[in-house]
């Protein structure tokens, strides 16, 4: 893997935990501990980005052209990382919360 592979993923995940960490914030009736607001935001980061890209038409450009054409960090901080990876980090991590409060009843 290249750097021009792993750095649209390594943004995903951390902009995804930073939304789990802001919903994990939020619900503090959920009572979870960080692992899972950890986990269910890198997950649900590059998963809400790959959502969020396809939504857009991510797939309608060839992605070996446009990181050619806007190499390194620059291709990497796009609105479908950046808003995709917190929106579906929050989700996830929202989601987990609910799922776990259930559980705790």
């Amino acid at each position: 893997m290249d750097m021009n592979t792993l750095l649209p993923i390594i943004v995903q995940v951390i902009t995804g935990i930073i939304g789990g960490q802001a919903v994990g914030a939020a619900l503090k009736t959920a009572a979870m501990g960080q692992l899972p607001k950890i986990l269910g935001g890198a997950i649900g980061g590059v998963g809400g980005a790959a959502i969020l890209g396809s939504l857009l038409g991510g797939g309608a450009v060839d992605p070996a052209a446009a990181a050619a054409a806007t190499s390194g960090l620059g291709s990497a901080l796009n609105l479908n990382n950046i808003v995709g990876g917190a929106g579906g980090g929050a989700i996830l991590t929202a989601i987990l919360g609910a799922v776990m409060g259930a559980m705790k009843k």
